[in-house]
């Protein structure tokens, strides 16, 4: 999903056909999950957040793909929504040390000469 439709509310339709699932599924699934609860409109219709359709994907996944009874999906789904989130930043590139590029013409001249023996 692209990151500007972070806002938008998904009706319970558009949410099946994406997890492709039943929506008698998603129902059950709100009562077994707690941190599955997707807010109402005024007139009944379930609306669910891009937060809510990720818990679902992984609710499938777990109950279809690995296996897990509820109870163990649910579990899971618990361990998982309470570890932290932790970031990994990128590295930062450091300009190369003269051990590093010494190391790195050292290389090159003894591919260099591979290459030669090969190429006779």
């Amino acid at each position: 999903m692209p990151v500007d439709d972070e806002g938008r509310l998904y009706k319970i339709g558009e949410v099946c056909k994406m997890a492709e699932v039943q929506p008698y599924v998603l129902r059950y699934w709100e009562t077994e999950f707690p941190p599955l609860a997707p807010n109402k409109s005024g007139g009944g219709q379930r609306l669910y957040t891009r937060h809510e359709i990720d818990i679902i994907l992984r609710i499938k996944q777990l109950l279809y793909s690995e296996g897990f009874t509820i109870a163990g999906a649910k579990k899971k789904l618990d361990v998982e929504m309470s570890a932290p989130v932790v970031e990994v930043a990128a590295p930062v590139a450091a300009a190369p040390s003269k051990d590093v590029s010494k190391a790195l013409g050292d290389v090159k001249k003894e591919l260099t000469a591979i290459l030669e023996l090969l190429d006779s």
